[in-house]
């Protein structure tokens, strides 16, 4: 995989999708049609594009959800509708090399997920959906590398925490012309706020969402955005949830306000997020929820250069501390003792180069106390410590660990060390702490420079802290990982200007992180 734009690629980008999903009507469609049977569909019923995620070597998972009317629960016929895909190796689809028909059905929302075999690793393909006589846009994806190779570049793109009322979600649009292989996608997709007056764009509805409905029309606006539907269309996403797909803060059955929240509604509220979120999603059937649990956490392999472990800090973490000493509590889990121990087999045993971890919240440490003593945020690992602290011990023996994390809306980019309490103690690893597409919207650079440059010396393992919106794009390959942060002028207005705010490097077998 590489994260050179060929002349052909580039084209492609440059017509769009769009465009050559209608100049593909025109070609011969699947043979053995059953849209005629049928009550013709209201149109649009593509209204939410297309999008694919969780590359295998030999596989890739395509997605779109039928919604002529997305803000108001779809407004789908409630029935099954047969719904056609094709992939190609080439987007005028001249050389058609899988096609089937795969069922809308109104209990997933006419949400449709094909699991596609049998395709050639580290390759680009290209796939469309019909429903009746409507055509998708047509959408490009990639397979994962080869399993036994170590070649790169791999580009990843590493996003986060995108609120639909504090901007647009302008940094895709950037995104888009740098071409990742995949796109890392940890958490906050929607934030299930009240719409507000002021925002920048209202969200839908009247108030959270609790109901199934309600999620789905959050889902909905937000895979509107154009530059993220671009985005979608354009790459496989790879996603996991943090706090706001369901309710701020929340830690597994135990919702932020549980005076408010009492637990049978809460477990009501968390079964319609779980099944909106996979609806909306492009998973693999093994993330089907039961009622209030779904599987999230889950590891892809990209040859023998990295292996990226998914991890879900929300279903099984206890909750959170309220105090330094609680903090310390060895009892207090962030991933379960299940998932815990996957995690490490899955780093113990790892034959490969890098061995990446999608952390939703930040696992080096953040002391907010300026001068003597500490100060943390009890929802981040920080809170967790004990477990985290054993973790940081296990990445001593493991090869080239990266933590890929996002949630704090700021770009904060550190060494991992093997015991904060101890400055002195060994850099075991680097984090990646991506800042948000549009959370917090346009931030006062000076006021937070003066809030946080304070808290530099006593956070001496940070390496970048910022507070631009945007994303981060890291180029991996054998000899390290060479790192940009991308930033956007505004997230205020429709378009914005992006530039470079910084570029940092990762060699392999140098434990840490580096400006460039």
């Amino acid at each position: 995989m590489t994260g050179a734009v060929s002349p052909d690629r580039r084209r492609f980008l440059t017509a769009g999708a769009a465009v050559l999903g209608a100049a593909a009507s025109a070609q011969l469609w699947l043979p053995n049609t059953a849209r005629a049977a049928e009550t013709p569909l209201p149109d649009g019923v593509f209204s939410l594009g297309v999008a694919s995620g969780d590359p295998l070597p030999d596989g890739i998972v395509l997605w779109t959800r039928l919604a002529p009317d997305p803000l108001n629960g779809g407004g789908m016929p409630d029935r099954a509708v047969p719904v056609e895909w094709q992939l190609a190796e080439d987007a005028r689809f001249r050389k058609v090399l899988r096609r089937g028909t795969a069922q809308a059905r109104p209990e997933y929302g006419h949400s449709v997920h094909v699991d596609v075999r049998g395709l050639r690793p580290g390759r680009a393909y290209w796939y469309r959906f019909r429903a009746g006589a409507q055509l998708s846009p047509t959408g490009r994806t990639r397979t994962a590398p080869h399993p036994l190779t170590s070649r790169g570049p791999l580009r990843i793109a590493l996003a986060s925490c995108q609120n639909w009322q504090q901007g647009y979600f302008t940094p895709y649009a950037d995104m888009l012309a740098q071409d990742p292989d995949v796109v890392l996608f940890v958490g906050d997709y929607i934030y299930e706020s009240t719409p507000s007056a002021t925002a920048v764009r209202r969200h839908e509805g009247t108030g959270e969402p609790y109901s199934l409905t309600q999620y789905r029309n959050r889902y909905a606006q937000y895979r509107t955005d154009p530059d993220l539907a671009e985005m979608h269309a354009n790459a496989p996403f790879v996603v996991t949830f943090d706090d706001h797909e369901v309710d701020n803060d929340f830690a597994g059955e135990i919702p932020q306000d549980p005076a408010k929240q009492p637990h049978d509604a809460f477990v009501a509220r968390l079964t319609a997020a779980y099944q909106a979120y996979y609806e909306h999603m492009p998973v693999r059937a093994s993330a089907v929820p039961n009622g209030p649990h779904i599987r999230m956490h889950r590891r892809l392999e990209f040859g023998r250069l990295a292996r990226l472990n998914v991890l879900d800090t929300r279903q099984f973490r206890s909750d959170q501390a309220t105090s330094q000493a609680g903090a310390q509590d060895p009892s207090l889990t962030m991933l379960g003792a299940d998932q815990k121990q996957w995690l490490l087999d899955g780093l113990r045993d790892s034959p490969a180069r890098w061995n990446l971890i999608a952390s939703q919240i930040m696992m080096a440490e953040t002391d907010l106390q300026v001068g003597e003593g500490k100060l943390w945020f009890y929802d981040a690992w920080d809170g967790y410590q004990a477990e985290r602290n054993a973790f940081l011990k296990e990445f001593k023996s493991v090869s080239n660990p990266v933590v890929l994390t996002g949630d704090r809306h700021l770009t904060m980019i550190s060494d991992l060390k093997e015991d904060f309490a101890n400055p002195d103690s060994a850099v075991v690893g680097a984090e990646f702490v991506g800042t948000s597409i549009s959370s917090n919207g346009d931030q006062d650079q000076a006021a937070f420079r003066k809030e946080w440059d304070p808290r530099m010396a006593d956070n001496p393992h940070w390496k970048l802290l910022d507070a631009h919106r945007g994303y981060h794009l890291l180029d991996i390959r054998r000899d390290g990982i060479d790192a940009q942060v991308r930033i956007v002028d505004t997230v205020v207005k429709p378009q914005a200007t992006p530039s470079t705010l910084a570029k940092l490097r990762v060699e392999a077998g140098r434990p840490g992180v580096r400006l460039v």
